[in-house]
């Protein structure tokens, strides 16, 4: 079974194809995988591997494990573009995760003021006052929707509770306004014995009105970069990602491409 999974409450910096030098907070366990999603496409393998043995980092080493880091990179004159919320699972089922954001924002604003703070989220912990609150303390809110389609949405991101749905996802996000970024995974290919393709007319006509819902501030069309624990996906080009791109931008949406 695939597991790349990230040893380190604080990791990086490494370099973001969307969101440029970012150094990572992994709030999930350093062993394992916590996640509300168990996407095909997953880069830290499937959740069957398990939680590990390790536990979430409390609230008081993600202050000290950053601020130690962010003493290093500011001595060594390293630049910082993001601080990012990833790693192995969901940032947000952490249970004091809207006190990590502030500990995180005041030690940006201490440290890299310019930088950014951004939380990659599959969208499932919207429902919950705390995280919608965290989220919007944050520059870059940038929340998951892959499919509107609900079957689609089910086979490709595999929700741990069968009351994910994509018409529950969208309400949720719509609670800010326009102030979040949408990320949306674009791939085809089988998985055991079904065929899951988010690039037809029929699903792209759909995400265009959930996004017309959410109005997002910008669209994040990207393509699998890195080995996935389905095998049989295929990557989508950057010339379809374009043209399906172009098609959104008529629609009036900012659309960044990741090939």
């Amino acid at each position: 079974m695939q597991t790349v999974l990230f040893h380190s409450t604080i990791f990086g910096p490494i370099k973001s194809r969307r969101l440029g030098v970012s150094l990572g907070i992994n709030l999930l366990p350093n062993d394992g995988k916590i996640c509300s999603f168990d996407c095909l496409y997953c880069e830290a393998g499937f959740n069957a591997q398990g939680p590990g043995k390790d536990g979430i980092p409390s609230r008081d080493s993600v202050k000290k494990g950053l601020k130690r880091k962010l003493e290093q990179m500011q001595a060594a004159g390293e630049k910082l573009d993001v601080i990012t919320f990833s790693g192995n699972g969901e940032p947000t089922v952490h249970p004091h995760f809207l006190e990590v954001v502030r500990d995180v924002i005041r030690l940006r604003d201490t440290y890299y003021p310019e930088a950014k703070v951004s939380v990659l989220t599959n969208s499932t912990m919207l429902g919950r006052p705390h995280v919608a609150e965290a989220l919007k303390l944050v520059d870059n809110n940038i929340v998951k929707l892959d499919s509107a389609i609900a079957a689609t949405f089910h086979a490709l991101n595999r929700p741990a509770s069968p009351n994910v749905i994509p018409e529950g996802v969208i309400a949720d996000l719509k609670q800010f306004e326009g102030q979040c970024i949408v990320q949306t995974m674009m791939l085809r290919g089988d998985y055991e014995g079904r065929h899951i393709d988010n690039t037809t007319d029929a699903e792209v006509d759909a995400l265009i009105e959930a996004y017309k819902e959410i109005k997002p501030r910008e669209i994040m069309l990207y393509s699998i970069d890195r080995k996935t624990p389905a095998q049989d996906l295929e990557k989508v080009g950057a010339e379809e990602l374009e043209t399906i791109a172009t098609r959104m931008r008529a629609a009036g949406f900012k659309v960044q491409v990741n090939a």
